[in-house]
């Protein structure tokens, strides 16, 4: 009968301890090129045509960006209408030419609500940044309990308060128009002035859901790479909507 080998427990061991391996058959889900960031892979060494977490993160993250691509050529076209209506007027039967744009006043809530919503892009920043911290993305893959969530979730709680009370001072902008007497169709500033503030706040509604799923997963979701990608691309959404308000507000303020 052929000799058989059979390796010894500290051969395992040992073998496991060269593969970075902790008995479970995965390796440690983090290296020195994440940089607290997401940015580097997860694992150092994966078989050749095998995707890890920093490939599924990749293509969540580029189709997000192909999606907010859309949304941004969609208000650049708005700002291009806009700038074009505030300077077409007509001639009337007189043969005078008539602008009918009335600057609408910005409701000063509106300065407030642009501060609100900075500093839930700050929360949101803050809770991306505790879902790649190294020591705590060990401690979970160790088993010593889910820092990560517990850690996270109060600053993705914080950025939907936030958003929520952002949303909240949009309406009451819209009702003290209202209380002017400035409504959609009262000329052709006050329609550009409901047309941005609405589009925005539908586009940030989807994002104050994309915060509610990122905040169950924290607590559903029992793999870790899944809730990276949520809380992930929830904040570079979050960001982007921030970003556009900033300039969609500029505009209205001080272009009309």
């Amino acid at each position: 009968m052929p000799a058989t080998y059979t390796p010894s427990k500290p051969d395992l061991d040992k073998s496991r301890l060269h593969d970075n391996d902790n008995g479970a058959g995965r390796r440690p889900p983090t290296d020195k090129r994440t940089g607290g960031g997401g940015e580097g892979d997860n694992w150092q060494s994966r078989p050749q045509g095998q995707r890890g977490p920093r490939e599924r993160l990749g293509r969540y993250r580029m189709g997000l960006f192909f999606a907010l691509a859309g949304d941004l050529m969609f208000f650049i076209a708005i700002v291009s209408v806009f700038f074009v209506a505030r300077t077409t007027g007509h001639f009337d039967a007189y043969n005078r030419y008539i602008n009918e744009w009335l600057p609408t006043a910005i409701p000063p809530v509106l300065w407030l609500n642009t501060a609100v919503l900075l500093l839930s892009s700050v929360t949101m920043e803050l809770a991306r940044r505790r879902m790649f911290h190294e020591p705590d993305v060990m401690e979970e893959w160790f088993g010593l309990g889910r820092p990560i969530s517990r850690r996270s979730a109060p600053w993705v709680a914080a950025t939907l308060c936030l958003g929520l009370l952002f949303l909240a001072g949009q309406a009451l902008a819209w009702k003290q128009l209202a209380m002017q007497r400035v409504f959609f169709a009262s000329n052709p500033s006050s329609h550009f002035f409901y047309l941005i503030t609405y589009t925005h706040a539908i586009h940030l509604f989807l994002g104050i859901g994309g915060l509610m799923l990122a905040l169950w997963g924290l607590y559903a979701s029992r793999q870790l790479e899944t809730r990276q990608i949520l809380v992930d691309c929830a904040a570079w959404y979050w960001h982007s909507m921030g970003v556009f308000w900033v300039f969609l507000f500029l505009l209205l303020a001080y272009f009309q």
